[in-house]
């Protein structure tokens, strides 16, 4: 298995090998040990594209028998063209197609006595945190985006089914769940009148309702819940007092992907709430140690200089905890294209420049203000007299990490106190308290 792009796409990957699995299928380490080999592939821009048809490439040249999956399927006609050799082509989360067709390539014969899989099913990620996806698809147009084309409207799944695939998880050795979706504050809207048993009560599928229930999932294990992708719709207000409990992370994955109202329009962003700044202002005055990461997009088609310094002014005020930002890039498909007035690339470059600037200055100061303190940290990986581990205020792969000394006697999974020695701009040094 090539497993491309997102944690989404990563869930896929999981979904389909534990189905493979029950049905008597081994992975293979390398492309020489493959009977067949799955690309699940992501087609969210353009370079992701290039990306996933090399992948194919490699995958055809290493092995020759392919099966293509993911975001890419959508575009079939582009994958045989270049490479007719294909077995089969899939879209986004259609798993039963992609085990019919390895079936059709590589029969597998069941054993009852060796073929067994952990209740878990299989994960792609490490034993101590998994993705826990929440929900398929969006509801929102935005103009430079076309994942409602590739994975349709919003499905939402039921609160009860999640709960109990959170249990398992974290019964199987899970002490992070990271929820995921397209747009986690909507969880639920499309079946906001079905409310589920859990536990001997009734389960509101709605994105409060369910931190709350997944953080006594959790709680047992001293567990940490992790919300990506939340719109900063009001009802979010309700999940900060969650996170001063306790019950999740005082962490928010919100993707703003600008701040000046004009590009934010032509965006077509959904939850442009004028007065976001304060709200986070009331975020941290209900819980001070709240992490906010964003994502941003420079360089928009109709972005203007002043559109881009109201984005770092209001980057001073809001002091997010973690920032990511990317060029804009051009989508085959996406209405973004459409658009009058292109931003040069040399601009986008320049602008791309000064803002990670501006964010790495924020990041280091807010790290700097957390040596001398004790804080919580989750070990991923123990090494020689060291260890590395991850804060709350950071998801794996996409924020900061915490490198501890004098750790050689620590457990990967483990969730130890540690003292902040020293910080720069995206880290934390320390050792176990």
């Amino acid at each position: 298995m090539v497993s491309l792009g997102c944690p989404k796409n990563l869930v896929d990957s999981e979904r389909i090998l534990t189905q493979l699995r029950a049905d008597g299928y081994q992975m293979s380490a390398d492309y020489a040990g493959a009977d067949v080999v799955l690309v699940n592939t992501c087609g969210f821009l353009d370079s992701a594209k290039e990306e996933s048809l090399e992948a194919i490439g490699e995958a055809i040249a290493e092995n020759g028998r392919v099966i293509v999956t993911g975001c890419m399927g959508k575009e079939a006609d582009v994958i045989r063209a270049r490479f007719p050799q294909v077995l089969a082509v899939t879209g986004a989360h259609q798993y039963e197609q992609v085990v019919e067709a390895v079936h059709e390539a590589a029969p597998a014969n069941l054993s009852p006595y060796i073929d067994l899989i952990p209740d878990a099913g299989l994960k792609l990620t490490p034993r101590h945190y998994s993705y826990l996806k929440i929900s398929e698809g969006c509801n929102h147009r935005c103009s430079f985006c076309i994942i409602p084309s590739l994975r349709g409207d919003l499905v939402s799944r039921r609160p009860d089914a999640i709960l109990r695939e959170a249990e398992k998880l974290i019964e199987a050795g899970t002490r992070e769940l990271l929820v995921i979706s397209q747009d986690t504050s909507a969880y639920g809207i499309d079946i906001r009148k079905e409310p589920r048993m859990w536990k001997g009560q009734e389960v509101v599928p709605h994105m409060t309702d369910l931190a709350r229930e997944l953080g006594k999932v959790a709680a047992p294990v001293n567990g940490w819940v992790r919300l990506h992708y939340v719109y900063p719709y009001p009802h979010v207000d309700q999940v900060i007092p969650l996170m001063a409990e306790g019950l999740v992370l005082p962490y928010l994955d919100i993707p703003f992907q600008h701040a000046a109202p004009s590009v934010l329009k032509r965006m077509k962003r959904p939850g442009n709430d004028a007065k976001v700044l304060q709200r986070i202002h009331r975020w941290r005055d209900i819980c001070p140690d709240i992490a906010i990461r964003s994502t941003f997009v420079v360089g928009f088609p109709g972005e203007t200089e002043a559109d881009f310094e109201y984005l770092l002014d209001w980057l001073d005020e809001a002091q997010l905890d973690r920032v990511g930002a990317f060029r804009f890039e051009p989508v085959e498909g996406a209405a973004a294209n459409a658009l009058p007035d292109h931003v040069p690339e040399e601009v986008k470059e320049e602008r791309y420049q000064r803002i990670m600037a501006k964010t790495a200055a924020i990041s280091a100061a807010k790290l700097a203000a957390k040596v001398g303190r004790t804080l919580p940290v989750i070990i991923d990986e123990v090494g020689d007299g060291g260890a590395t581990g991850r804060s709350q205020a950071d998801a794996p792969e996409i924020d900061g990490q915490v490198f501890l000394r004098d750790a050689a006697h620590l457990s990967v999974g483990a969730i130890v106190p540690v003292t902040i020695e020293d910080a720069d701009e995206h880290d934390l040094y320390g050792v176990p308290a």
